[in-house]
């Protein structure tokens, strides 16, 4: 499960969002996203349709095969729609639906769960008997494949600070600049950037490690149905995943207006630090309603550097960069936090404690450690970062 969880999507979701990155800075980036929302809601209706785990491992890979084409392309977009000082909530925003989309999935798993728990199948016209997972995959697929219509009526904003060539009547293409200019500038950054993405990375570690383990914490120590474990979890990551994250997105912007440069780094330090004490509680408190309210409260925190720091580094590098930027940020992000975080605690679960009911003990232990980390990265990340604020300056000074 771990695997299916983690591994098999951030494989390629990680790896292929390099090309995607550098093709988000300069083709039509809606068509980018219209292609690859196809491309991951016709393999998650496939998952519906499956007989094996190696078919249901493949399909997730081409999930994140998918997926990969929407977060550089998204960052750029948002980057050239509005104002610096503004671009905070937006950010937030978009960053807020990896919380709410996954709040849904456990809160419609825990509500089918309840619903059909008892029924082993269903008879769909065309398709014959599936089971009630099967048949969330199919929806999902079939209202993904529907909304992608949706994407064509998006218009591609100007790339404000790139250098563009309108080569051909009506359309507009954009100057690319070579590889090895923009490894360069990212090594004349190294310190910031990489406190920045390491530092994410150890975190989405913690992030995605409990959310994929909650749900069974909640099941093995508070003995909650997995309906109601799914439903409980579900709506501390819609509530709190969306209310941290609008707060972040505010609290940045307040900062931004009294002339502190750094502010995303500054909140997220501070929301990270916010976290340990309700991260640290709520594997060992023996009482289901202390713990759940532990967990709304941890969720509130840890969700905030996820739409703080990519807003960072969008901050740090030039337009034609971005796309890559957050490519590079995805790649270690993912393979770190989504390949490793649900298979550590697992690991921790079976080879360090034995038994199943240790799942607090490791959910405590990874979490804790790899947040540790993290902050100790944030801290240098915000020391040197006006620093490459300034370097940024100079550089368009001398390209534009």
């Amino acid at each position: 499960m771990s695997l299916l969880i983690g591994f098999s999507f951030a494989l390629f979701y990680s790896v292929l969002g390099l090309p995607f990155g550098r093709l988000a800075d300069s083709v039509n980036r809606p068509r980018l996203i219209f292609a690859g929302m196809f491309t991951w809601s016709l393999m998650t209706g496939g998952c519906g349709l499956i007989n094996s785990y190696g078919q249901l491992f493949l399909l997730r890979m081409g999930v994140g095969i998918g997926e990969a084409t929407l977060s550089p392309a998204a960052y750029s977009m948002i980057s050239d729609s509005f104002p610096p000082a503004k671009r905070s909530v937006p950010f937030s925003v978009y960053t807020m639906a990896t919380y709410v989309g996954g709040g849904f999935a456990f809160l419609f798993g825990g509500l089918l769960l309840r619903s059909f728990g008892t029924r082993e199948l269903f008879h769909l016209p065309l398709i014959g008997a599936v089971r009630p997972w099967q048949t969330l995959f199919l929806l999902l697929g079939v209202s993904g494949i529907l909304f992608v219509l949706v994407l064509l009526t998006l218009r591609d904003p100007s790339r404000k600070g790139a250098r563009v060539l309108a080569t051909i009547p009506g359309k507009i293409k954009v100057q690319r600049i070579p590889l090895r200019q923009i490894w360069r500038y990212f090594a004349q950054s190294r310190v910031t950037l990489a406190a920045l993405i390491l530092g994410m990375a150890l975190e989405a570690l913690a992030a995605y490690g409990s959310s994929a383990w909650v749900v069974t914490f909640l099941v093995r120590n508070h003995h909650m149905s997995a309906s109601q474990a799914g439903i409980q979890f579900g709506l501390a990551q819609i509530i709190s995943g969306a209310l941290g994250m609008l707060a972040a997105g505010q609290l940045v912007a307040w900062l931004m207006k009294r002339g502190y440069r750094d502010a995303y780094m500054r909140v997220a330090v501070l929301s990270l630090a916010a976290w340990f004490v309700p991260g640290i509680l709520f594997p060992l408190l023996p009482h289901t309603a202390a713990a759940i309210a532990m967990i709304y409260l941890a969720t509130f925190f840890l969700c905030m550097p996820t739409c703080l720091i990519p807003a960072a580094i969008q901050e740090l590098v030039p337009n034609a960069m971005r796309g890559q930027a957050i490519a590079v940020y995805l790649l270690i992000v993912n393979l770190i936090g989504l390949g490793v975080g649900p298979t550590a605690i697992a690991l921790v679960t079976d080879h360090v404690f034995g038994f199943d009911a240790a799942v607090r003990y490791s959910l405590q232990i990874v979490t804790v450690a790899a947040c540790l980390l993290a902050e100790l990265l944030f801290l240098i990340g915000l020391r040197s970062y006006n620093l490459s604020l300034d370097r940024l300056h100079n550089w368009l000074e001398q390209n534009l």
